[in-house]
């Protein structure tokens, strides 16, 4: 490796810090300021099921969260997949959260019950999941293969949130960002020349 190649993959790593820890200062950020200065009234910026303007909640929710403990469920699976999103390009990363957060808000928006509220970033998370489980699959090259088995390893077990199984617990969000996640691995690829 030279001196120049060393460089670049040192540049790139630093963005990609750069980009996971600014996202992640955020939701702390807004968290912290919604429950010590704002009480939680940040929350209706959520997902609002058959609302017209909980339409907006597709943009906001997965900035918000309903306590520090809901945040930090999400904070490490989501700096851990995301950045192993990152891993072959870092616009990656972009690409696969935006489908993410549309297909995920937009399933919660159509099916959820019309009097509750979603918030979080586990659409999101989940999304990821399901691009790098089904990246292998659809890329056919080792390299994502593995990464689909290490990360099934690690993470496979989250796969039984997409079911219904408590109560308070968006499974909407969860089964719609995976199906999200599994639309980027499905197209990706074809946008990087790879068949």
């Amino acid at each position: 490796m030279s001196r120049e190649d060393a460089k670049s993959i040192a540049r790139e790593l630093k963005n990609q810090v750069i980009i996971l820890g600014g996202i992640v200062a955020i939701i702390w950020f807004l968290e912290i300021v919604d429950q010590f200065f704002l009480r939680g009234a940040l929350d209706i910026y959520g997902i609002i099921p058959h609302s017209t303007i909980g339409l907006r909640g597709i943009l906001f929710a997965p900035f918000l969260h309903g306590n520090f403990f809901h945040l930090a469920a999400n904070t490490v699976p989501f700096v851990t997949l995301g950045w192993l999103i990152m891993l072959r390009e870092t616009s990656d990363f972009f690409i696969v959260s935006a489908i993410t957060m549309l297909v995920s808000g937009l399933g919660v928006w159509l099916t959820a019950p019309s009097n509750s509220l979603h918030i979080g970033a586990s659409g999101v998370v989940f999304g990821y999941l399901g691009f790098l489980l089904l990246r292998g699959y659809f890329e056919r090259s080792i390299i994502s293969i593995a990464l689909s088995l290490i990360v099934g390893f690690f993470y496979g077990s989250l796969i039984w949130g997409v079911l219904p199984s408590q109560i308070g617990i968006s499974w909407q969000g969860h089964l719609f960002g995976f199906i999200g996640g599994a639309i980027a691995a499905r197209f990706l690829p074809h946008q990087k020349g790879v068949s």
